[in-house]
């Protein structure tokens, strides 16, 4: 036995509780009651002697110690999940991958995809996670990741999927129709922004010649291309988005470029893992079935 390692239970209560900022939170993440995780988390912080979590009234804040404690926690029980998942995949519970990506391109490019890769690969599970910044592998349980960069990460190999190509405004006919009556449409609507590209209208408005005015600043911000994408379609004003994304709803007249003139953007998309690393013959058979659909996409 080792007795200096705490009870898995009290870790993951206490990763989920600081990850989550309550002990509410957390409970219902790990189908537990909320005294149960709180009582995981006091005996884990009795066990060590350190104050992992100050709580005030409702609210439960991460000491410095605890920030640090649990980020090596975090990094140990998706290991450990990802050893699991190796073992299942060895003892002939069928193959596994455990890819991050954008969650955009997860919900409009990837997912509508994955059935022909099953029908390919039915033994081998593909499980995605949400990353939207970049990542070393070392701390994080995936096999691979796809994301949005000018070149692909150092120390990985892998493939370019697609040039993201442009950014080009859209929004609702109601939207315009509202603007109709003004010299300057694009001067009357609001502007949705994306908080991970702050300077996307900026840039798009001096490739135009165009005038930028701190109005334009005031719309709303959000994180994810789909939330963007719902608020354009609800009416809620304008937005810059990958040509990409919604060819099909320009193609339907479900939406529309108010005025002419796009941004162009270096960036792409790409699939890559770590070369330090071997290749399973899961991993594979997906970066073989991704080039078939980058070739099929270059025709």
């Amino acid at each position: 036995m080792r007795h200096g390692i705490p009870n898995l239970g009290a870790l993951q209560a206490f990763e989920a509780t600081a990850r989550l900022g309550s002990f509410s939170r957390a409970a219902e993440e790990l189908s537990l009651t909320h005294s149960a995780v709180y009582r995981q988390v006091t005996g884990l912080e009795q066990r060590l002697g350190v104050e992992l979590l100050t709580r005030v009234r409702r609210r439960v804040a991460v000491t410095s110690a605890g920030a640090e404690y649990a980020a090596r926690v975090r990094h140990h029980l998706e290991q450990l999940e990802k050893d699991t998942l190796g073992l299942m995949s060895r003892s002939g519970m069928g193959r596994s991958l455990h890819i991050a990506v954008l969650p955009t391109l997860a919900t409009t490019w990837l997912v509508p995809r994955l059935p022909d890769f099953q029908r390919l690969h039915g033994d081998i599970a593909v499980s995605l996670s949400v990353r939207t910044l970049p990542f070393h592998f070392n701390d994080h349980p995936f096999d691979a990741a796809i994301y949005h960069a000018e070149q692909i990460w150092p120390q990985t190999a892998g493939i370019k999927l697609f040039e993201e190509g442009a950014l080009l405004p859209v929004c609702t006919a109601d939207v315009l129709a509202s603007a109709s009556d003004a010299p300057d449409p694009m001067s009357c609507l609001t502007h949705l922004h994306m908080s991970s590209r702050p300077d996307a209208w900026r840039q798009w408005y001096q490739a135009q010649g165009r005038e930028y005015v701190p109005s334009i600043s005031a719309g709303p911000r959000y994180e994810l291309f789909t939330m963007t994408l719902a608020a354009v379609k609800a009416g809620m004003g304008v937005a810059l988005v990958p040509r990409f994304l919604v060819q099909d709803e320009l193609e339907a007249g479900r939406l529309l470029a108010p005025v002419e003139g796009v941004l162009s953007v270096r960036e792409s998309y790409f699939f890559s893992y770590p070369v330090a690393s071997e290749r399973s013959e899961a991993l594979l058979s997906f970066e073989t079935w991704l080039t078939g659909i980058t070739q099929s996409l270059q025709r």
